[in-house]
């Protein structure tokens, strides 16, 4: 899967991280990144995170919803993006090439000199609890 970062999200997190795959059926499957940048390291961030969206959208795949911290937990950003096929991923790879962008382990080291850490979920919506009720066969 590709790269892929407030309250929404949070709720986001709530509804499809415990849902069994069989209940999420109703919405689309995204990938929740949350990112805790390097002291001093916010912006560099988020130029590498801008230069990801030029590079979806020259592959011609959706780009994502990023969501800035404003209170509470301690992570920088959360980025939801949707879940990528093999053959956007290949696109995703040729555009960057042709955009001079580094790929693969090359670009992991890139990015990773901008985070001190990240997690990324696979998730199934958006839904609603009454939906994922109803697919459970509850009221």
């Amino acid at each position: 899967m590709r790269h892929h970062i407030f309250g929404a999200a949070a709720l986001a997190l709530t509804c499809t991280l415990s849902t069994p795959v069989s209940a999420q059926q109703s919405g689309s499957r995204s990938v929740v990144s949350i990112y805790h940048a390097v002291p001093g390291h916010q912006a560099e961030l988020l130029k590498w995170l801008a230069r990801q969206d030029q590079i979806s959208a020259a592959a011609g795949n959706p780009r994502s919803q990023l969501y800035v911290h404003m209170d509470g937990d301690s992570w920088d950003y959360v980025l939801i993006a949707p879940a990528t096929t093999e053959a956007q991923d290949a696109a995703f790879d040729a555009a960057a090439k042709r955009m001079g962008v580094p790929t693969g382990p090359a670009a992991g080291i890139e990015f990773r000199k901008h985070i001190m850490s990240h997690t990324d979920t696979m998730t199934a919506g958006p839904t609603t609890a009454a939906e994922v009720l109803a697919a459970l066969g509850e009221k």
